[in-house]
């Protein structure tokens, strides 16, 4: 009996997967590390939200040009060095004795390392690799980042508490430094690099040449994007998904917790019981993406989580079942926007332009979770609770069920054939 091989797309997901799984943990600390940097350094919760938001900022910033440096230089370099990066600013993070150096390091350093191994880096993947099965593909590597939350969240906190939260930095410079050999030795950028077609297609991929430089590239996806009015609807509607997710409830979750009388290895807990739930709902959202027109579902996903933000404020003073209740839900709808996002972007803007756009998109995201992050930190020190920062993002949220509804009708059977393709000079 012949053996069948497992193709190699699989592996390049694979691999993909542990990367981000890796860079997660330093993507998760902000939220563990608030109250113990308050408490060593004396920092009020808006000071260190300033961190957080250039953390966010560069994190989606940076994804267009990362997208570039991969069309430029392959996957496997730009994600060693991305992981090196994040390494090095954890470590150096346990040096800090000044609020510049929290931006620095924390803001910068690491946004950048984090913004190299975002969403762009899975849908990259997937978009060079598969063609049957993307969506449920896309919605397993997005779902690596709440896994990570799930590893490294209570271990964190848990660190933080007992042994300090330097150590905890340490710990996630290690995890990541652990995945470099993996990605260098098993990473490849396309499938004609091992001699195949790319998964579930009929004819192989033509590379396109990528000359020049990667920022003027990055720019020209700008250009390309910024004269659709689906770009700025997919742009706006993400920028308050990001707002609603890793800028609040992933950054002021557990502080807001710990205000209603909750330890903090517990508050930490909760986020890692959302990234439980995250990696059923991404997977069900990837698996729903392959089947039914994307801007329904998240019609779906945002007024649904709206509505539960505008509850949260009752929640904290419910029984605790109602609490855990919310959790699971937003578990589920967390990052469940994303297969479908990148589904309306890829059709939208084509195969070959898409990662760049894409990455534009992404950078909303993000641009909007900077903002909350900030905003949310500035709340609570002036008005001593985060309910107007919950209640706000809910009502965004309810915003953006609108706004995606009015995305340009996926065509069924749609063939990209003559789209406007990126010119690289």
């Amino acid at each position: 009996m012949a053996v069948r091989r497992v193709h190699y797309a699989w592996v390049v997901a694979a691999v993909t997967f542990i990367a981000l799984l890796g860079a997660a943990g330093f993507r998760a600390t902000p939220s563990v590390l608030i109250v113990p940097l308050q408490n060593e350094f004396g920092w009020n919760r808006a000071v260190i939200s300033v961190a957080v938001s250039i953390n966010l900022i560069l994190f989606g910033l940076t994804g267009p040009f990362a997208a570039a440096l991969m069309e430029r230089f392959g996957l496997r370099v730009v994600t060693v060095g991305a992981l090196g990066t994040v390494a090095a600013g954890a470590l150096l993070t346990t040096q800090m004795n000044a609020a510049w150096q929290l931006y620095l390091l924390w803001g910068v350093v690491v946004g950048l390392g984090t913004g190299c191994m975002a969403s762009v880096l899975a849908a990259t993947v997937v978009n060079r690799w598969f063609v049957s099965r993307r969506g449920l593909v896309l919605g397993a590597l997005t779902a690596a980042g709440a896994t990570g939350q799930l590893v490294f969240l209570p271990v964190l906190g848990w660190l933080a508490q007992t042994a300090g939260w330097r150590l905890s930095a340490v710990t996630v410079a290690l995890a990541a430094l652990a995945v470099v050999p993996v990605v260098a030795v098993f990473m490849r950028s396309r499938p004609v690099d091992v001699g195949l077609r790319a998964y579930g297609a009929s004819e192989a991929d033509v590379a396109p040449v990528s000359t020049g430089s990667p920022i003027a590239n990055a720019f020209r996806g700008l250009r390309l994007g910024v004269r659709s009015r689906d770009f700025w609807l997919l742009g706006g509607s993400f920028f308050i998904c990001g707002a609603s997710t890793n800028g609040l409830i992933g950054t002021h979750l557990v502080p807001a917790s710990m205000d209603h009388g909750m330890a903090e290895v517990t508050a930490a807990s909760l986020l890692a019981v959302i990234g439980v739930f995250d990696v059923i709902g991404t997977l069900a959202s990837g698996y729903l993406t392959d089947r039914f027109d994307s801007r329904w579902l998240l019609f779906f996903y945002y007024g649904l989580r709206g509505l539960s933000l505008l509850l949260l404020p009752y929640v904290f003073g419910s029984p605790q079942f109602a609490l855990i209740l919310f959790i699971v839900f937003y578990g589920l709808d967390w990052v469940a926007t994303v297969p479908p996002t990148v589904q309306l972007a890829r059709k939208a803007f084509g195969a070959q332009n898409f990662a760049i756009v894409y990455g534009w998109i992404f950078a909303a995201h993000q641009m909007g979770a900077a903002a909350i992050a900030f905003a949310a930190g500035a709340v609570r020190t002036y008005f001593g609770d985060y309910q107007i920062a919950f209640m706000t993002s809910g009502l965004l949220c309810l915003v953006a069920a609108g706004l995606v509804l009015r995305i340009a009708r996926e065509r069924p059977g749609h063939v990209e054939v003559g789209e406007p393709r990126l010119a690289y000079s």
